[in-house]
């Protein structure tokens, strides 16, 4: 129960080569990506209308100091999750909420609310397996279930229409999608929001994760 909690409130592959030749063939570098985190997380124009952006969206850290205003406590608790990627390789991150209500705006991603909401996260890595490895690990305290693993709403793999390292959770008053792609992680939160909003949000961010 503890673990669902966690889950609605706020990866590891490994990939074998097998050759007939005994000759070394070095692992390409990831290449060069052509969107950075702010330009991959949701825009207004992304957005359902009767939703507002909030201030502090754009790169994390300028998120993080917003967010220390009205919580400090909840400021510090992002901050160390956020530390967490950046120890796992994160170069850079980026996010963008969006409320129907300004009082929204300062609350914890995943948190149980009537109010309208989404939320993006977006991190850039230095390569894919430092991207995969944080996913597996968890984003902002989502982490997602172990293979073969069954929790009502949940859904892990090729099945979320987000590739092998993605996992979902849909329910009415929240869904949730976190996915690795190239060298980026993304999150999605989104609240009170119908199937519809859920899908655009997670297919405009995927197509910009290049």
């Amino acid at each position: 129960m503890h673990r669902l909690i966690a889950i609605i409130a706020l990866s590891a592959l490994a990939a074998c080569q097998s050759g007939t030749h005994p000759v070394f063939s070095p692992i390409p570098p990831s290449p060069t990506p052509s969107n950075s985190p702010t330009s991959a997380i949701l825009q207004p124009a992304d957005i359902p209308s009767g939703l507002k952006v909030c201030l502090g969206s754009g790169p994390i850290d300028v998120y993080i100091v917003s967010l220390a205003h009205a919580d400090p406590g909840l400021a510090a608790k992002v901050g160390s999750q956020w530390q967490q990627l950046v120890d796992g390789g994160a170069t850079g991150g980026a996010i963008s909420l969006f409320t129907a209500t300004p009082a929204a705006c300062g609350a914890e991603l995943g948190a149980a609310s009537n109010v309208k909401s989404v939320t993006a996260f977006v991190a850039i890595f230095a390569d894919s397996a430092q991207a995969d490895r944080a996913w597996g690990s968890g984003v902002f305290g989502f982490v997602p279930p172990a293979p073969g693993e069954i929790l009502p709403g949940a859904v892990r793999g090729t099945d979320t229409g987000l590739g092998l390292s993605s996992w979902t959770y849909d329910r009415s008053n929240i869904r949730l999608a976190s996915w690795h792609k190239s060298v980026f992680v993304a999150l999605v939160v989104v609240g009170n929001l119908d199937a519809a909003a859920f899908k655009a949000a997670t297919a405009a961010i995927d197509a910009r994760l290049n």
